[in-house]
């Protein structure tokens, strides 16, 4: 029998700092960091939480990854007149109790697809572990959901009662299960940023973000109902939502002629939405091509193998090769990922990283795209049981030099 966990009480301070939590898949670090620029257009410091560390408005607080961490920004957050937080919440720390340590006043749902099931088991364990954050929350909190994402009519039905609902939604997403609030309709991309059309409870409006790709346009609404939802003036979102820029390894941009984009891409949905957006600004250069290079963890969740490779098929060129293989044979992990390949016309196989990026970028023309998927932010590759130095970007601003 498992022992049961214990979930330590909030400190008695938690209820002065009104916090956002984020939740889901794919998006989650944009959407906290966005939230967080427009909090702190209310005055005063904003902690924020996301893979990327522990941040005092943007200065990184160096503290450990854990809960204790946690309390800790939040405790000196505090102690400098914080009273606003973002924090992004992954299902394992749902699941080990974090809902009931720290308690969320709005609560945001980006989305739910194939992820973490060496973690969890299955997608049902996957997604009850998400619904902590909102089985949690307390009447007169709010509740953000993503219309189009089947999860949510589920999460909608353990939400307490009292509680508001907002939805929000991109059709691109297929068909919403929910009626929708705020809705995306047109989305115009450049190599600059986004611009997104947007019906708001009826109203007509728009939105700009720096960071490029239609799911932004997705992450944008979040964030906006998030922030709107915790007291910021609309107005004061949209002009955050505007300035921020997007997270490093977020689409980012280290290259112009060929460009050449980091993302964190590592699962079959964020993939396949990374390559749409590269495609669709390909498209804007005739001729240009389409180049990923990609792989994916070792020792983790090895279903979603074959439909990565699967959603990977639309780029030009595929170059498979390792990302953090851990104590696993990187051929093997290939070989599983090009079973979703099967028939592409050009598949190259370079199992060393910085061979692969190196071959992919140098053989680019002027307005390729080549997309580096998978590590993203991360600083260290994870291979024999060492963490070796490793930066996708420094690694192609190298070989283009």
């Amino acid at each position: 029998m498992s022992r049961p966990i214990v979930v330590p009480a909030p400190p008695a301070w938690a209820d002065d700092v009104l916090t956002v939590g984020v939740t889901g898949t794919n998006g989650k670090s944009t959407t906290t960091t966005w939230i967080a620029a427009a909090l702190r257009s209310l005055g005063g410091p904003v902690v924020r939480a996301t893979t990327l560390g522990f941040f005092l408005d943007d200065d990184e607080l160096g503290l450990e990854k854990s809960y204790d961490g946690f309390v800790e920004a939040m405790r000196r957050g505090h102690a400098k007149g914080a009273r606003h937080a973002a924090i992004e919440l992954t299902s394992e720390a749902l699941a080990r109790g974090f809902a009931k340590a720290w308690p969320c006043r709005v609560a945001v749902f980006t989305n739910l697809t194939h992820d973490h099931l060496d973690a969890h088991g299955s997608p049902e364990h996957y997604l009850a572990s998400k619904a902590q954050l909102f089985v949690g929350l307390s009447p007169g909190d709010t509740a953000i959901l993503n219309a189009h994402d089947e999860a949510s009519a589920l999460l909608a039905e353990v939400i307490p009662e009292g509680v508001r609902k907002i939805t929000y939604g991109v059709p691109t997403r297929g068909e919403p299960c929910l009626p929708v609030d705020v809705s995306a309709g047109e989305v115009t991309l450049d190599w600059d940023g986004t611009t997104v059309s947007v019906t708001a409870f009826g109203e007509a409006c728009s939105l700009r973000v720096r960071a490029i790709g239609a799911i932004n346009a997705e992450n944008a609404l979040a964030a906006w109902l998030g922030a709107e939802s915790a007291g910021v003036p609309r107005a004061q979102v949209l002009e955050a939502l505007a300035s921020v820029p997007a997270p490093p390894g977020r689409f980012e941009i280290v290259h112009r002629e060929p460009f050449v984009v980091v993302d964190y891409a590592h699962t079959p949905d964020a993939l396949a939405r990374t390559l749409a957006t590269a495609r669709t600004l390909a498209d804007l250069r005739p001729g240009a091509r389409v180049t990923v290079v990609f792989g994916a963890g070792g020792k983790r969740d090895v279903q979603k193998r074959e439909p990565m490779g699967r959603a990977a098929s639309v780029a030009d060129t595929v170059v498979l090769t390792s990302d953090n293989p851990r104590d696993e044979d990187p051929a093997d992990i290939a070989r599983e990922i090009a079973r979703g390949l099967e028939g592409h016309p050009r598949v190259e196989t370079r199992l060393d990283r910085r061979d692969a990026i190196t071959w992919a970028v140098r053989g680019a023309s002027r307005d390729d795209v080549v997309v580096l998927a998978g590590m993203g932010h991360e600083r260290e590759q994870e291979r024999g049981g060492l963490r070796v130095p490793f930066v996708d970007a420094d690694v192609a601003r190298e070989a283009l030099r």
